[in-house]
């Protein structure tokens, strides 16, 4: 199934690589970059430049189709957008497809692209992986250049690739590091994960159980007691730098009424959080990373659901907490691979790889070996 709203801008480029889908707040030369927001398309300028992660896609001769649709200004998990349209869940049209970068998910499963980039703040890209049944990467902080990209969050910001599967994520990554390639062997021993308070359906928890038991590696508990605590701060960085990264918006009256009112509404309220509750985030950053480092000493990956819930009526969209199993590894900065996993309902259940900082490699290799074994 396609939709209209799957991209802002199409375009066709030439090349004799792989298609490619590009997120709308990611420059490419000759096209405005709109970020999802009349608000920020009506002043917007064709960009003079590629942003430099794109370097990699055009020397590899990709063909850029279009520019994907997101959440408004990537401010949203829901994958919704009042401007341009919501691009269609390929499941059910009556459901979410997950954001902010649903154009780029729903890029691939409706065939437009073989591969598409998203970005990731606080589960932009795992989000909308997990609604549309593909997979997709979210790299370290820090690996993958961001100049070029229309900022939400700096200190969470990252963009990686979306794929219908493991190896076409992999493919995607060589367009964003040409010297990129899977580790030689999988993790050997995982940890699953099940945050304390966190809600998830046991169909989905039944699922990843089922197949992590089958595929070949160890598994054992794992307990992380600091998890919803660092959602927390990750939420409250998020939503303060979101505020600083579009004040020109919000400073300009005319510009801001153009903003969807969710949106608006949303960055009005993240204005209002404090100086105390900002440094305390960054108090909550520190703590959790110090409670993974050893974690990692004991198992070389961590294993738990992408989303603890099936995609929700559009009529709920605002009405739901997407980012509980993502939003922690964002504020450690580390790379996370999802990847599809059926179940017995009509949605499949994602399965979330978390990796140690610069551990995209093993996760890819990793995410091959279960994909394998859920093909059997």
């Amino acid at each position: 199934m396609t939709s209209d709203a799957t991209f802002i801008t199409r375009l066709e480029s030439e090349g004799t690589g792989p298609t490619l889908a590009v997120k709308d707040l990611i420059d490419v030369a000759g096209v405005p970059t709109t970020a999802g927001s009349y608000a920020v398309a009506e002043r917007a300028r064709p960009a003079e430049s590629d942003a430099p992660l794109l370097a990699g896609a055009r020397a590899a001769g990709a063909r850029i189709v279009g520019k994907a649709n997101l959440h408004e200004l990537a401010f949203g998990a829901a994958g919704v957008n009042e401007h341009y349209g919501t691009p269609v869940n390929p499941f059910d049209a009556t459901r979410v497809p997950g954001g902010s970068s649903s154009g780029s998910a729903v890029a691939v499963t409706s065939g437009e692209a073989r591969i598409a980039l998203g970005s990731d703040t606080g589960g932009s890209i795992r989000v909308p992986a997990a609604f549309c049944g593909i997979a997709g990467l979210k790299t370290t902080w820090g690996r993958v250049p961001l100049t070029g990209v229309w900022p939400l969050a700096p200190s969470l910001d990252t963009v990686g690739p979306m794929a219908a599967d493991v190896g076409a994520v992999s493919e995607g990554m060589t367009l964003l590091e040409p010297s990129f390639r899977p580790a030689p062997h999988p993790a050997r021993r995982l940890g699953r994960v099940r945050p304390d308070g966190v809600p998830v359906d046991p169909l989905i928890d039944g699922a990843l159980d089922e197949l992590l038991a089958r595929c070949g590696l160890e598994v054992v508990e794992i307990a992380i007691p600091t998890w919803s605590d660092a959602y927390r701060a990750g939420v409250d960085l998020l939503v303060t730098e979101a505020v600083v990264a579009n004040a020109a918006l919000l400073e300009d009256p005319e510009r801001a009424a153009k903003l969807s009112a969710a949106v608006r509404d949303r960055l009005a309220s993240a204005a209002r959080v404090d100086e105390g509750r900002r440094q305390a985030a960054r108090v909550g950053r520190e703590r959790f990373l110090a409670e993974l480092a050893p974690l990692f000493a004991e198992v070389e990956l961590l294993a738990l659901p992408s989303v603890g819930f099936f995609p929700p009526p559009l009529d709920e969209a605002y009405q739901h907490n997407y980012t509980l199993l993502t939003m922690p590894v964002n504020l450690a900065g580390l790379p996370a691979l999802s990847l599809p996993v059926a179940t017995p309902g009509p949605f499949p259940a994602s399965l979330q790889l978390v990796g140690p900082a610069g551990g995209e490699e093993l996760l890819v290799a990793t995410g091959l070996q279960i994909e394998a074994a859920a093909a059997r």
